[in-house]
């Protein structure tokens, strides 16, 4: 069992890591993929020459008997919101490290990049139900206890309930934010409830999902006749993974759920982007927010 001390280091480490990660990589990129979502109105000022006559105020113009424009500015400070899944399935890896090890570096590194620029940032832990919310805020303090709380969480729940989230997200954040959604997306939810509840999300907020995942649950290594456990659901049986059959068909199913999550995310406007335990983070994180801010 991890100590007090333990646990206090590696959260050392994970700040560290992830802001280093935040202030030398993502500040930049971060800024350019998720800037200001559109203007509000500043203030009038005299016209003077060169201005956009379609700016023109035409009530305080004729007020004042002389052209006045109105200014607009860039709504700078947004809302970051994580939506992290800490069901069981989560807490799974044969590779580098378990899966809510990752999310819990990941949402370190958007957290930073966000204070960084000013940004506000909240927490919303989920299973088979609601396990926790935490309001945005901003502040170093608050987004060390948002990273501690992600990698000491732990969950009454085992299951995952990806549209009891998304409902629950969409019910309690009213202001347009930008969303991580972090899960293996291992949901046995209803189809039509999950594209309900996607759509509804996308549409109110900036969605994008990362698909954290684990090789083991991609392919099965040929190994002969093991016991499994399903740490979601508790059921137990022996698998012969000398089979190439089952293989193939352990493979086929999850290439096939992330083509549905894919094409759902897709078609409500949100963004997906999957993310291997083996792999290096911060590349794709990087990717992500290059192909987001070419797009702008």
């Amino acid at each position: 069992m991890i100590t007090q001390e333990e646990k206090r280091k590696k959260l050392r480490r994970i700040e560290i890591k992830t802001r280093k990660l935040s202030n030398q990589i993502f500040s930049g990129s971060y800024h350019s993929a998720f800037k200001g979502r559109g203007i509000s109105f500043s203030e009038v000022r005299e016209y003077q020459y060169g201005d956009d006559v379609r700016l023109i105020d035409w009530n305080v113009t004729a007020r004042n008997r002389k052209p006045f424009i109105k200014v607009f500015e860039e709504e700078r400070e947004l809302t970051v919101m994580l939506m992290i899944d800490v069901s069981q399935s989560s807490f799974f890896g044969t590779q580098n490290d378990f899966k809510n090890h990752l999310i819990a570096e990941i949402s370190g590194v958007l957290a930073f990049s966000a204070i960084t620029n000013n940004d506000k940032v909240g927490v919303l832990f989920f299973s088979d139900h609601i396990e926790k919310f935490i309001p945005p805020k901003k502040g170093k303090s608050h987004i060390l206890r948002i990273i501690s709380e992600i990698y000491d969480f732990h969950p009454q729940g085992k299951g995952t309930n990806l549209p009891e989230a998304l409902k629950y997200f969409s019910s309690m954040v009213k202001k347009k934010s930008i969303v991580f959604l972090l899960s293996d997306f291992m949901s046995q939810a209803n189809a039509e409830e999950m594209r309900k509840a996607v759509n509804i999300v996308a549409r109110q907020h900036d969605l994008i999902g990362l698909h954290i995942y684990d090789e083991r649950e991609v392919r099965l290594p040929n190994v002969g006749l093991i016991h499994v456990l399903d740490s979601e659901t508790g059921k137990e049986q022996w698998v012969d993974t000398s089979n190439k059959q089952l293989r193939m068909a352990y493979e086929k199913k999850f290439v096939e759920n992330q083509r549905q999550t894919r094409e759902l995310f897709a078609k409500s406007g949100a963004q997906l982007e999957s993310i291997d335990t083996e792999a290096n983070y911060a590349v794709s994180l990087m990717n992500m927010f290059k192909r987001r801010g070419a797009k702008r």
